[in-house]
């Protein structure tokens, strides 16, 4: 057989990439992803560890593991490194009542956070700052954050007296450095999530003390895992996605061994709970794995919660006719818990009727709010590719 040089080049850079690729030998019994446990160990497992935190004290070595163990699995770097580069920000629009901007900024050495940045109008002083993860919805038409119902909320927040910043899951939007089902996309988007807390703390508006974060689906994952892990968050509301069962079901949420790393188990119920005592809303439905958040979910984060002295910290609305979304009737839900513990002027977005009012908000299209065009290219130095990626984050750990 004739010896072909471009063959034997290709073999070997896939047999580097399959290599770099693959996740650090994690066995996937470590891993607890989609329906992990059923619906009755889940109930056993919470009234268990309960047992096993009857004071503050114990609560606190319970969470300071959890923690840990999060930070471990998830391979963060205990410090981010330095980038030296501007954000990118362009096509600043004035609406009603708030301007929306397209930006984007590093989170690593060449690699982009990309979303919206929506202003408030009419407002003097330092204002609060609110992050709007999205979930994993990308049909066409009803997309990421240009989704409908992101762009309300961002826009109803601004009228509010929030900078709110809405920005893309890695493999959505502008994010198109790599596919969203990376190994480390959990390690990748838990960074990018606090350098969007460095770029909002960055901007002369801002009050440091009133940063918050709301997210549905996958965007309620990114929500609590954030505020667990970075104390800047001092309000947070994830919406239908804390479960006591479910573990989330893509590698974004679930794909590191957060829940089993610090050598004992635990579920996304505790996680959540690590925001205690800073006030919290949980949001679910009767159509997901939030349905049993009445009974099961909720009365085990209050309990902590109860440790603290902070039961008025922590509140819960239920949905159980709807379904998994983050639609008007959670969003209004959702808008007086933010107002109140941010100190937003809800009084500004209240119709005739007194209650909460989206009208007159005007949705823009995917192309009005991407961040790379003609214009405004990715930069030049982006990596590029799942393989290239991998290295970028295997770079950068504890």
């Amino acid at each position: 057989m004739k010896f072909n040089p471009s063959y034997c080049l290709l073999c070997l850079v896939m047999c580097l990439s399959s290599v770099v690729l693959a996740q650090d030998p994690i066995s996937k019994l470590q891993l607890c992803q989609g329906n992990f446990f059923t619906e009755q160990e889940a109930r056993e497992a919470l009234a268990s560890w309960a047992n096993s935190y009857t004071t503050l004290d114990q609560w606190k070595d319970r969470a300071t593991s959890i923690r840990n163990g999060i930070r471990v699995a998830a391979e963060l770097p205990k410090r981010l490194p330095r980038v030296s580069s501007k954000p990118l920000r362009h096509s600043k629009r004035e609406m009603d009542g708030y301007t929306v901007e397209n930006v984007a900024f590093e989170s690593l050495p060449g690699l982009f956070v990309t979303g919206n940045l929506y202003m408030p109008l009419g407002y003097k002083g330092r204002r609060p700052a609110i992050l709007s993860p999205h979930g994993h919805w990308k049909k066409m038409g009803d997309y990421g954050r240009f989704r409908e119902d992101v762009q309300k909320r961002c826009a109803t927040l601004a009228r509010m007296g929030a900078v709110v910043f809405a920005y893309d899951m890695l493999g959505y939007g502008d994010s198109q450095q790599c596919s969203h089902e990376h190994p480390k996309a959990l390690k990748l988007q838990l960074i990018n999530s606090m350098r969007v807390i460095d770029f909002l703390q960055s901007l002369n508006v801002v009050d440091d003390m009133r940063i918050g974060i709301t997210g549905a689906s996958g965007g309620g994952t990114q929500t609590f895992l954030l505020t667990a892990l970075d104390q800047r968050i001092r309000v947070s509301a994830p919406v239908v996605q804390v479960s006591a069962h479910f573990f989330g079901g893509c590698s974004c949420e679930s794909g590191m061994p957060i829940h089993t790393a610090a050598g004992f188990q635990t579920n996304n119920v505790e996680i959540a709970a690590l925001a205690a005592p800073r006030p919290m809303m949980l949001v679910s439905d009767g159509e997901d794995w939030t349905k049993n958040t009445p009974e099961v979910e909720y009365p085990h984060v209050q309990l902590i919660y109860k440790l603290y002295e902070a039961e008025d910290k922590v509140q819960h609305t239920h949905f159980g006719k709807e379904g998994h979304d983050y639609g008007e009737s959670k969003r209004k839900a959702v808008y007086p818990f933010l107002a109140k513990h941010l100190k937003l002027s809800l009084d500004r977005v209240l119709g005739d009727d007194k209650q909460v009012s989206e009208a007159g908000i005007k949705l823009l299209t995917r192309r009005d709010l991407s961040v790379f065009n003609a214009a405004y290219p990715m930069p030049s130095n982006a990596v590029q590719g799942d393989v290239q990626m991998a290295i970028l984050a295997n770079r950068y750990k504890r």
